[in-house]
């Protein structure tokens, strides 16, 4: 949907597109190498993956090319219809994260860094969240990714959309999520 609003890439959108620049990927095939690298970095901060982690990374790349692809997204000319997608998309993406993340079988590479940093530094999500995507934004407008007003919006406001939907949810981001490790030896009995 922010995609579609056209004002303006996400900022892990601008990232990813600052990638394909280099890599000659498809949208989706480069959100799944920046989340491979993210839960790569994650890990080494002390952030184990989890189920989720890996299927988050796995079919959120899948999806966004078949979404692209099948066209299922409007695309307006209306700078109001533009705004109410990208707003909507903005909330999607804190509603979404909220039901996924539920379960605790594991954050995507994104959320997990998210929620690591926020338990590690013990600041509000918004405030992490926040940080991460401006930091994302520039390192994808510095390998040539393109930014709008709407990638400048996203980047300010997603934190506190997730925060707002782990509020209304009654998420609570300390929750511990249940790592690879962990679920293999729950399912096994070893």
């Amino acid at each position: 949907m922010i995609l579609y609003a056209d004002l303006g890439m996400s900022s892990w959108g601008v990232f990813q597109v600052g990638i394909m620049n280099f890599l000659g990927l498809t949208f989706g095939q480069a959100s799944q190498l920046v989340g491979l690298g993210v839960l790569i970095f994650g890990w080494i901060l002390g952030f184990p993956p989890g189920f989720g982690t890996v299927m988050n990374m796995y079919f959120i790349g899948y999806f966004i090319d078949r979404i692209i692809e099948w066209g299922v997204i409007p695309q307006y000319t209306n700078p109001v219809l533009q705004f109410a997608l990208l707003i909507g998309g903005m909330a999607t993406l804190g509603v979404a994260s909220l039901l996924y993340l539920s379960p605790k079988l594991g954050a995507g590479p994104r959320d997990g860094l998210m929620i690591g940093l926020v338990q590690k530094l013990d600041r509000p999500v918004g405030q992490v969240r926040g940080g991460i995507e401006v930091t994302v934004t520039i390192l994808g407008y510095l390998m040539g990714g393109p930014i709008g007003v709407g990638t400048i919006i996203t980047a300010f406001t997603t934190g506190y959309f997730v925060q707002l939907a782990f509020k209304l949810g009654n998420y609570d981001r300390n929750d511990k999520h249940m790592n690879l490790y962990e679920l293999t030896k729950s399912l096994t009995g070893r």
